[in-house]
């Protein structure tokens, strides 16, 4: 996770497992991402209970330890939109966590 900012208080020896947990979820739920704004990044995950208590739980965490993040999680019926959105000066952090995506579900059109 080299592209965490000084501002994350996550401890460094746990941020391989957060980066893991992104990934995890990514590969096993992401079915569509989009570049709203450069601050604004859309992620379309399967809609079922266990991915949305799965991505509530670890957004609320990474808010806790990123508090520059905004994380809006929609049910939509069979798709669950999320949108991920951070400050102007944040937006290499956006990138990186659009290019994890994208690397973590290669069959995800962006």
């Amino acid at each position: 996770m080299g592209w965490a900012p000084a501002e994350c208080t996550l401890p460094t020896e746990e941020r391989p497992l957060r980066v893991a947990e992104f990934d995890a979820l990514f590969a096993s739920a992401l079915r569509g991402l989009e570049r709203v704004a450069p601050t604004h990044l859309r992620l379309v995950l399967d809609g079922g209970a266990q991915v949305e208590e799965t991505t509530r739980d670890l957004t609320a965490r990474e808010t806790g330890c990123c508090s520059f993040f905004t994380f809006t999680l929609t049910p939509g019926g069979e798709r669950l939109s999320l949108d991920v959105e951070v400050p102007e000066a944040h937006t290499e952090v956006l990138d990186g966590l659009a290019v994890r995506a994208a690397e973590s579900a290669p069959q995800v059109a962006s």
